[in-house]
């Protein structure tokens, strides 16, 4: 299953960035706005990790690093445009995993996120995020997939579903965790659906969509992106 991850930052672009750099990862990214908006989503289910912004419109982002940590051990990674050392040792000392000062890369985002977690006992290797067999080429990060060199238009749904099998390329991804890492965990009955828009993807992918060279499927299993 994909790890879930909140990001708590009130700024529209930095939270769109991180939303969408960490989702083409293979993460799945639920985001807050404010302390009060993240303290209501905590209280439902806890992620595993966290990205938070110290500047909130309603408090500062220590408070709910000092509340997580009596109860959880969540990763905390902090973002700021503090540079005080003063305040990065304060937050550290209060529980934070780690702590980055915008502006930050992407990339040492996500190199802090897998050092966190793999404290935690989580093992997370980069993520795949590109593919090329044949005729099919598919760049998540670029958000392109082309046949022959041409693109091809996909809705929102069949990009979700090509990346979560892109990022498992070679192996077999089950009927259930599709449908959970590409509509939620409310839908692992919906089996109809990932039929649907499987079909959907093989007719712009394949070039005979009978006879699939890309989309394979596993009777009764679920479905593979073939490598090789």
């Amino acid at each position: 299953m994909s790890l879930q991850v909140l990001v708590i930052e009130d700024d529209r672009a930095i939270r769109s960035l991180m939303q969408a750099s960490l989702s083409v990862e293979g993460f799945v990214v639920q985001t807050a706005v404010s302390l009060s908006e993240a303290r209501a989503m905590l209280k439902h289910k806890l992620p595993d990790l966290i990205v938070l912004d110290l500047g909130l419109p309603d408090g500062d982002g220590v408070q709910l690093v000092r509340e997580l940590r009596k109860q959880h051990a969540t990763p905390v990674i902090v973002v700021s445009a503090r540079h005080q050392e003063a305040q990065k040792i304060e937050l550290l000392d209060a529980g934070a995993d780690d702590y980055l000062t915008k502006p930050f890369s992407v990339d040492e985002l996500l190199a802090r996120m897998r050092v966190a977690l793999r404290h935690r006992g989580t093992s997370l290797a980069a993520a795949v995020t590109t593919h090329e067999l044949e005729d099919l080429r598919v760049d998540l990060a670029a958000h392109l997939v082309e046949r022959d060199g041409e693109a091809l238009h996909l809705t929102p749904t069949e990009f979700k579903l090509l990346a979560r099998l892109v990022r498992s390329a070679g192996r077999v991804v089950t009927h259930r965790q599709l449908l959970v890492d590409v509509w939620g965990p409310e839908f692992t009955e919906h089996t109809h659906y990932l039929r649907l828009y499987m079909a959907q993807l093989r007719a712009k992918i394949e070039r005979d969509p009978s006879e699939p060279r890309h989309l394979l499927t596993e009777t009764g299993v679920g479905y593979r992106l073939a490598d090789v």
